[in-house]
């Protein structure tokens, strides 16, 4: 079994990424999905809310109703704010103290995993799918099908402005004009 971790600028993009990974025959409960709030809002995407302390599990929050699309939650990851979720990862990243290291267990490099979560902050959406060796081949032709944040670039670029790593307790970042741009398609 092996993981695969991609982050889309655009949210239409990942949520094709989806559909396609679906209709390959790949099964929903392998599918993972977090989305910065303010992007997915644009797309209707959530069902589910779940407020911290609410009493309403994850699992409810994740559900997969009809297909990973179909089940999107609102949950608050550390350092994320309010996400829109679906899928194994986001369970794991309350479990594991946070996205970045949800993102270490799933065999992303440490450093990819605080510029996925950054970009994630800043509005991207991150896709996850654990597939079987004998299909690895298949899910990668589906994710690199669509344009990608090339981690070690979009890392340069951040620390340009002063960025060193995610930070979990920073406040959560909505600058103006971020999901106008995005949902463009412009670099975040």
């Amino acid at each position: 079994m092996q993981t695969l971790t991609k982050v889309y600028e655009r949210h239409d993009v990942a949520r094709q990424v989806v559909v396609e990974l679906e209709t390959a025959g790949f099964q929903t409960p392998s599918i993972s999905l977090l989305a910065n709030k303010a992007i997915s809002d644009q797309y209707g995407d959530v069902d589910t809310v779940a407020e911290p302390g609410s009493g309403v599990g994850v699992g409810a929050a994740l559900g997969v109703a009809t297909g990973l699309l179909a089940g999107m939650g609102l949950i608050a990851i550390p350092g994320l704010g309010p996400v829109v979720a679906a899928g194994w990862l986001a369970t794991t990243a309350l479990g594991a103290g946070g996205i970045v290291g949800a993102l270490v267990e799933a065999d992303v490099p440490e450093d990819h995993a605080h510029v996925y979560s950054e970009a994630i902050r800043r509005g991207a959406t991150l896709l996850s799918i654990k597939v079987r060796d004998e299909d690895v081949s298949l899910a990668r032709a589906i994710l690199d099908r669509h344009t990608s944040v090339d981690p070690v670039r979009q890392g340069a670029e951040y620390r340009k402005s002063g960025w060193r790593q995610f930070d979990p307790a920073a406040s959560d970042y909505v600058p103006e004009g971020l999901e106008v741009e995005n949902a463009a398609g412009r670099v975040i």
